[in-house]
């Protein structure tokens, strides 16, 4: 089965920043010969994540205002005793949504919803870039 892998980089801002990243992943299924398949999006690190959400300035201020509530910024972390780097609570919110995603693709098409994008969200406390990595296997 023909597979290809290609990597995106990306400038964030970190604190929750979210990046749309649905044109990209399109662009990466446009660049190569399989037609139907699947495409794992994947970020490497334990500060940011990958997931799907609906791209409005609702959600872009309602997600991170949730994950303020499960792992609250202003809380005391173990992580941040031992390391002294202020983070712990970028690395729970980012265990909690995850590294990555596999979405289906037909005739080279992402198969998301109408209101469905996929973001890279980087919890991290500064700016930073981030390389996203696409696989895409199929046919």
């Amino acid at each position: 089965m023909p597979v290809f892998t290609r990597t995106l980089s990306l400038e964030s801002k970190g604190y929750s920043n979210m990046i749309n990243i649905t044109d990209q992943v399109e662009q990466v299924l446009a660049s190569g010969g399989i037609n139907e398949g699947i495409a794992t999006i994947f970020v490497p690190g334990s500060t940011a994540s990958i997931t799907t959400i609906e791209f409005e300035p609702g959600l872009q201020q309602d997600l991170p205002r949730a994950l303020e509530r499960l792992a609250p910024s202003d809380a005391s972390y173990e992580h941040d005793l031992k390391w002294g780097d202020g983070n712990g609570m970028s690395h729970i919110r980012a265990a909690v949504m995850g590294p990555g995603i596999v979405v289906p693709f037909k005739d080279k098409s992402l198969l998301l919803g109408t209101w469905q994008q996929i973001v890279l969200v980087d919890f991290d406390m500064r700016p930073r870039r981030r390389e996203v990595i696409v696989q895409v296997l199929g046919f």
